[in-house]
């Protein structure tokens, strides 16, 4: 899991260059999905691919940034392999990964600090999946009934 893939919004855009430089910093590779400014643009078309590469199995974990974390959060988990859990905690973070095994991680810029921020994608990349009886529940979520 040396590449981390990420994407976001105008509204991210901030947030998601700073935790690029983190990541690069750390040893991690970066996939940059867009958006490149701070210009107005819609975000599943940055965002969708993403979702697209993780359900696919191209990569294992993803970020994901929008205003909100909302609408980012929303578009990725259209798709079936895909759990993505929006975070603005590193507990909650942690949880995800541990009892959801939560492949993205959606962030909203507009509510966290960037030292928070930082904090959660921490969080999010050092947990693993507890697995056990959290297994049967994950596997569920993504089953029509």
């Amino acid at each position: 899991m040396n590449i981390i893939p990420i994407a976001c919004d105008h509204a991210g855009f901030e947030l998601k260059e700073l935790v690029k430089e983190y990541l690069s910093n750390k040893g991690y590779e970066v996939k940059d999905y867009g958006t490149n400014s701070s210009d107005s643009v819609d975000y599943p078309d940055m965002v969708h691919p993403l979702g697209r590469d993780i359900n696919n199995g191209v990569y294992e974990r993803g970020i994901v940034i929008c205003g909100s974390g909302n609408g980012v959060q929303m578009t990725v988990n259209k798709y079936p392999n895909v759990r993505c859990a929006l975070c603005w905690t590193p507990e909650i973070a942690e949880l995800a990964r541990q009892h959801n095994n939560a492949n993205i991680l959606a962030m909203p810029a507009r509510f966290i600090t960037t030292e928070l921020a930082l904090s959660i994608v921490d969080k999010y990349l050092n947990t693993e999946f507890e697995g056990g009886r959290h297994t049967r529940r994950v596997e569920k979520i993504s089953k029509i009934f």
